[in-house]
């Protein structure tokens, strides 16, 4: 295939899996990594793709990629981490949810369990979580983020508050390799510092296309989180500050 045929498919790849490795378009493509590292160059020169180790990313911006796209990427990942994260949460104790499309694939795991207190500011995990009469669902007030169903501002926080969360699962726009959890919406990180404030432990579900992406807004570090659920190994600074921190890291 030649490069003015590759670079379109890397850029599809790139929107549909969050990332794009050069062993894996050297695999689909049957091209030699020199190849793809050229193609990597000159689509990140062009400013479509941002280089990092071992492949590239979508270029960082100061918005987020849509929700229906975001719903979209590592599909099956998420569904993975769902699955794990559920795992460590046991039946009748209270549990935090907040926005975001790997959230809603732990909401959709914990359905079978019994006993369950869930808070959330993510409308369409309470829809997810209403269908089992064995668990409580309490939806914070906030703002209306119509774009993904998330509730943020004054009233989220003031309402999360009013609880000690047993558990508490987060999401994250990008991890920085030195432990920082970044996000886009500045409403929505000062909700995300609330929860951490009010859990007895912390969960943070994220997938490997977040890995070195770049947002503007810093949540917390991964010091502040007691299990890190992933799908794919962490770069050896961000897995050596984990070690150091005492943060607990599970592949997916």
């Amino acid at each position: 295939m030649s490069q003015t045929l590759r670079k379109p498919e890397i850029i599809q790849i790139a929107r549909r899996e969050g990332k794009v490795t050069v062993e894996g378009l050297v695999e689909h493509f049957g091209v030699t990594p020199q190849t793809i590292r050229r193609d990597l160059t000159e689509l990140a020169d062009d400013g479509r793709l941002e280089r990092v180790h071992g492949g590239a990313v979508l270029p960082s911006t100061t918005t987020n990629i849509g929700y229906s796209e975001r719903r979209e990427l590592n599909q099956a990942a998420k569904v993975d981490i769902g699955r794990a994260c559920a795992q460590f949460i046991p039946n009748d104790c209270s549990v935090f949810l907040n926005i975001g499309t790997t959230t809603e694939a732990v909401a959709i795991e914990l359905l079978r369990h019994e006993g369950l207190l869930v808070v959330t500011n993510n409308i369409n995990i309470a829809v997810i979580l209403s269908e089992n009469p064995n668990i409580e669902v309490i939806v914070t007030g906030g703002h209306l983020r119509r774009s993904d169903g998330g509730l943020v501002g004054d009233l989220a926080t003031q309402t999360i508050r009013q609880f000690r969360f047993d558990y508490a699962v987060i999401g994250c726009s990008a991890l920085r390799h030195d432990g920082d959890i970044l996000d886009f919406d500045v409403q929505e990180v000062g909700v995300s510092k609330t929860i951490i404030q009010q859990s007895q432990e912390v969960f943070l579900a994220a997938d490997s296309s977040k890995f070195g992406r770049k947002a503007p807004a810093r949540i917390a570090s991964m010091a502040d989180v007691d299990r890190f659920v992933t799908d794919r190994p962490l770069s050896d600074e961000c897995r050596r500050f984990c070690e150091n921190a005492g943060t607990r890291v599970h592949y997916a």
